[in-house]
């Protein structure tokens, strides 16, 4: 079972949202009863209703608040719909790092795990994550445990990580070699559930 994504609260968008429809069904609510109570509407909404009455949609004014509404409500519903942290990378759960473990010690401890698997059924998914800047720190010090690389800098995407390596001995093929398979296996222990693709860059260093 894959992990779902963190999911941004978003509490100032709600926030700002719910007070601007709460002050204008406020405003609207109160000039209804001002009218059942036989009170003149606000002047507001009578120039609200004028201008309903003399404008029509093929007028460009119109048509500009619609396209500017429209586009708010894409924006409200991009905010709604997407997870919206994308500076946490999901790690896999305990449950996906026994699925990739040995196929023969799953059928040999088939039943102590189904015991445990029923006993974890009724407590919720764990779910981890780590920032991006947190993973690329943890790969940076990888590279920097490689011999002949002086410094680097890495940068952390969804789907690929970016390696600047600057090397000041040793051959550039043997390098790029060893920081390949030193960013690969960092990659690994990082446990994330989508593991980023590498993109290496190493050169010699300026003198």
């Amino acid at each position: 079972m894959t992990a779902r994504r963190f999911r941004s609260a978003r509490r100032i968008p709600a926030a700002l949202v719910a007070l601007f429809v709460l002050g204008v069904a406020g405003l609207f609510l109160y000039d209804l009863a001002a009218v059942r109570a036989d009170r003149p509407a606000m002047a507001w909404r009578r120039e609200l209703a004028h201008r309903l009455e003399v404008h029509t949609p093929a007028d460009l004014g119109v048509q500009v608040v619609g396209g500017v509404l429209v586009l708010a409500g894409v924006v409200l519903l991009l905010l709604a719909f997407t997870p919206g942290i994308r500076r946490i990378l999901m790690m896999r759960s305990p449950d996906q790092d026994a699925d990739r473990g040995d196929d023969q010690d799953a059928d040999r401890d088939a039943g102590r795990d189904g015991d445990q698997d029923a006993a974890g059924a009724a407590r919720p998914p764990l779910r981890a994550g780590i920032g991006r800047k947190d993973a690329a720190q943890v790969l940076r010090d990888r590279a920097m445990e490689v011999p002949g690389v002086r410094s680097a800098r890495v940068r952390m995407g969804r789907s690929h990580v970016r390696v600047r390596a600057t090397s000041h001995f040793r051959e550039l093929d043997e390098v790029r070699a060893d920081l390949d398979a030193v960013i690969a296996v960092g990659i690994e222990e990082l446990g994330l559930v989508h593991p980023p693709r590498p993109r290496l860059r190493v050169r010699r260093r300026a003198d």
